[in-house]
């Protein structure tokens, strides 16, 4: 799969990656949609504190848990996507993006 990111990154998600998404997380079997959203219009996109090639990007949806944090996590420099999971705060780490 392939999805848009905020930059106008294409933004890979491999079968794999899927895979490990679904099997760790399967709470986003059904979400694919808002990881897609999530990338595409964040709320806020932070460089990783453990990794400076990775990215990652939080959109809140009320939906999720009535008010939860999309978070898809991205390696750059290989533009896929290596994980993606549901929280309640945004880790700490440099701002790179914000919405307005």
């Amino acid at each position: 799969m392939e999805f848009v990111d905020n930059f106008n990154r294409n933004i890979r998600l491999t079968n794999e990656r899927w895979k490990h998404i679904a099997d760790t997380h399967p709470e986003l079997k059904n979400l694919l949609n808002e990881l897609s959203g999530a990338l595409k219009e964040p709320e806020i996109v932070k460089n990783s504190a453990n990794n400076e090639d990775v990215v990652l990007f939080y959109r809140f949806y009320e939906h999720i848990y009535k008010g939860k944090y999309m978070c898809v996590v991205v390696k750059l420099n290989e533009k896929l996507i290596i994980t993606a999971y549901i929280t309640d705060r945004i880790k700490r780490g440099d701002v790179i993006w914000t919405k307005i």
